[in-house]
C-alpha cells in the first residue's frame, strides 16, 4: 500500500532516516524541518500521514499538532509523533492533542511500517466515506472541544482482577462488561450492542489475535473498533494485530490516563464513522425513494423491472405490471390544494403497500400516477389484486389536512402480464399503459387488462 508521508523534524539526519526508509517501502515522502513548514506543506499538499516529532524550537509537535487537528480540513489525517520521550504523562499529552500513536527513537522499522499501513488504510476508509457523504457530517463532532463520545465496552480478559481494573478506569460516560468465553466474545461483538472492544493478547486459553481475526471477518464486527493490549515488548504479536485490522493498543501496565485518553479517542473515531455510514446508506435511500409517499421511485422502479424481466427471460415465470391512476386528481388539487392532494397520495400509497405481498415491489411513477410490479404472477392472480387495490381504494374515504373533510378517491388500473415470450421494460410499459388509457376511457374506476400479454 502505497501513500504520502509527511516527516517533521527540525534534525536533518532524522529527516533522511526515516525518509529512506520509508522510500525504500515504496512510500511518497515529503519533508519538513519545523513545525510552520509542516503546516504550510499541509495547506499545499495534504499528506495521507504525518510523522511528526515532539523536540523542536519554537513550535513544539504538541502545538502542531493541536493545529492540524483543530483544522477541519486536516483534522483527519492520521499524526504519529516520533520521539525521545517514553514517559506515560508525555503519550497522554499527545492523545490528547489528537495524535494517534507514538513511536519511541530509535524507531523500529517494523513497528514503523505496520502503524503507518494501519493508519493509512483507516484514513483512506473515511476518506471515501466522507466524500461519499458530501459534507453531510459535521466536522465539529470529531474536533477535540467536542464532548467525548460515551459508549458501552467489552473487556476481553480472562484475569479477573485485571479485568476489575479495567473495568474501574473506564471514562465516567462509558459502561463495561467483562468476558472470556471467546464464543460470546463473537456473540457480542456481532450484536450491535457495543462500541469498542478491549481485548488482551495474553489470553491464557484462547490466541487473542485469531479472536481479533475472527471479529474483523464478521460482517457486523468489520466496523467495530478494537483496542488491544499487549505486553512491553511483544512488537511481533502487536505487528500482526495492526495488520489484522486492530486500531489501537495499549502496552502493559496500563496507565489509567492513556487508557481513558485512547478510549474516547476510539469512540469519537466510531461514533464519525458510524454517522458517515448512517448518512451514506441515506443518500443511497434517497436516491432510490420517493420523499413524499416513501415508496421506490421511477430510477429504482426501471432498474427492478428490467431485472424481473430477464429473471422471466431464464426461467419463464410470469412477471405482471400493474399501473394505477388516481381519477380525477386535478380536480382534488383544485378543490381542496396541494397539502390535501399530498396527504391523499401519501395515504394512495399507504393502502397499495397495504394490498401486495412483499415480494410485489410498489412505486410511484410521476404525480398521480403508480406501478406496482408482481414477479411470478399470471394474468388472472394479477387482475385479482388490482380489483382488490380498486375497491382498497374507494371503499373508505380519504382523510386530508382540513379539519372534518374527506374526500372520495377512485383508481384506474391498467394490468399488463408477460408470460412465455421475450419482451422489454418498454413493451411491458407500454401495454399496461394501453390498458389503463381503456379504464380511462371506460368510465374510470376500473381494471382492465391487456390480454396481448398473457399466455
Amino acid at each position: 500500500m502505497s501513500a504520502r508521508v509527511l516527516v517533521v523534524d527540525d534534525i536533518l539526519a532524522n529527516v533522511k532516516l526515516l525518509e529512506a526508509k520509508l522510500t525504500a517501502e515504496y512510500f511518497d515522502v515529503v519533508t519538513a524541518q519545523s513545525g510552520q513548514e509542516a503546516l504550510d506543506l499541509i495547506e499545499d499538499n495534504y499528506p495521507d500521514i504525518i510523522l511528526l516529532d515532539v523536540m523542536m524550537p519554537g513550535m513544539d509537535g504538541f502545538e502542531v499538532c493541536r493545529r492540524i487537528k483543530a483544522n477541519p480540513a486536516s483534522m483527519h489525517i492520521p499524526v504519529v509523533m516520533v520521539t525521545a520521550l517514553d514517559q506515560s504523562s508525555d503519550r497522554v499529552q499527545g492523545l490528547e492533542c489528537g495524535a494517534d500513536d507514538f513511536l519511541t527513537k530509535p524507531v523500529d522499522d517494523i513497528a514503523l511500517f505496520a502503524r503507518v499501513r494501519s493508519l493509512v488504510r483507516l484514513k483512506m476508509m473515511t476518506d471515501e466515506l466522507r466524500v461519499r457523504d458530501g459534507g453531510g457530517l459535521n466536522d465539529n463532532e470529531m474536533s477535540l472541544t467536542a464532548p467525548p463520545i460515551g459508549g458501552n465496552i467489552l473487556l476481553v480478559e480472562d484475569r479477573q482482577r485485571a479485568a476489575e481494573r479495567l473495568a474501574a478506569i473506564l471514562p465516567d460516560n462509558c459502561t463495561g462488561e467483562i468476558e472470556a468465553d471467546p464464543d460470546k466474545v463473537l456473540e457480542y461483538a456481532t450484536s450491535g450492542q457495543f462500541d469498542l472492544i478491549v481485548l488482551s493478547l495474553s489470553l491464557e486459553d484462547v490466541d487473542g489475535l485469531r479472536l481479533c481475526s475472527q471479529i474483523r471477518s464478521s460482517e457486523q464486527g468489520r466496523h467495530l473498533p478494537l483496542l488491544v493490549i499487549v505486553d512491553d515488548g511483544d512488537s511481533d504479536r502487536l505487528v500482526k494485530g495492526l495488520d489484522i485490522g486492530v486500531n489501537d493498543y495499549l502496552m502493559r501496565p496500563v496507565d489509567p490516563n492513556e487508557f481513558v485518553a485512547r478510549v474516547n479517542t476510539q469512540l469519537r473515531r466510531h461514533h464519525s464513522a458510524k454517522q458517515l455510514r448512517s448518512n451514506l446508506k441515506e443518500s443511497v435511500e434517497m436516491a432510490s425513494v420517493d420523499s413524499l409517499t416513501g415508496l421506490y421511485n421511477r430510477r429504482y422502479l426501471d432498474g427492478h423491472l428490467a431485472r424481473q424481466i430477464e429473471n422471466h427471460n431464464s426461467t419463464r415465470k410470469p412477471v405482471s405490471l400493474l399501473i394505477l391512476d388516481i381519477d380525477h386528481f386535478k380536480l382534488v388539487n383544485d378543490t381542496h390544494g396541494h397539502q390535501a392532494g399530498d396527504k391523499i397520495l401519501q395515504e394512495f400509497a399507504k393502502r397499495i403497500s397495504k394490498n401486495i405481498r412483499s415480494l410485489d415491489l410498489p412505486a410511484r411513477y410521476g404525480g398521480e400516477e403508480f406501478v406496482i410490479v408482481m414477479p411470478d404472477t399470471d394474468a388472472n392472480l394479477a387482475s385479482v389484486v388490482a380489483e382488490r387495490l380498486r375497491a382498497a381504494i374507494s371503499e373508505v374515504p380519504f382523510k386530508t389536512d382540513i379539519s372534518g373533510v374527506s374526500v372520495s378517491i377512485t383508481t384506474s388500473i391498467g394490468v399488463a402480464t408477460v408470460n412465455g415470450e421475450v419482451t422489454c421494460v418498454t413493451d411491458l410499459f407500454k401495454r399496461a399503459d394501453e390498458a389503463l388509457y381503456h379504464a380511462k376511457n371506460n368510465g374510470r374506476n376500473r381494471v382492465i387488462l391487456n390480454r396481448r400479454m398473457a399466455a
